[in-house]
């Protein structure tokens, strides 16, 4: 996977995540102060929240691996995204690295048939 696929797709899944909050902000029948807000008030207000964030971080999880092995590194250090701090770093430098020159043993480069001219 190129950089531009994994930049629309990242944006794409934190769409659905923007998108899925703000439906939540404008249908949330209590009273907001900054300080009151918790993730659990969020989470309990709709049963179908927890389910789509899983569905959403397998997804950034699975490109943060293509993204990797297009690299030549090893999907692995994928689960670096889930320590905080790291995952932000993580999400940039495997954004804006280029992808390795030569096929690995992952496959052949992206986009390799628009190279080949």
């Amino acid at each position: 996977m190129g950089r531009e696929p994994y930049w629309l797709c990242f944006a794409l899944v934190w769409t659905v995540i923007a998108i899925s909050v703000n439906m939540w902000w404008g249908s949330a029948e209590i009273e907001f102060v900054d300080e009151t807000i918790a993730i659990s008030q969020f989470m309990e207000s709709n049963p179908l929240f927890p389910f789509l964030f899983f569905i959403l971080q397998w997804f950034e999880l699975a490109l943060v691996i293509k993204r990797l092995q297009d690299m030549g590194f090893s999907g692995f250090f994928a689960l670096l995204i889930f320590v905080p701090g790291l995952n932000i770093l993580m999400v940039l430098i495997v954004g804006f690295v280029p992808s390795q020159a030569e096929p690995n043993r992952h496959g052949p480069l992206p986009n390799s048939y628009w190279r080949k001219s």
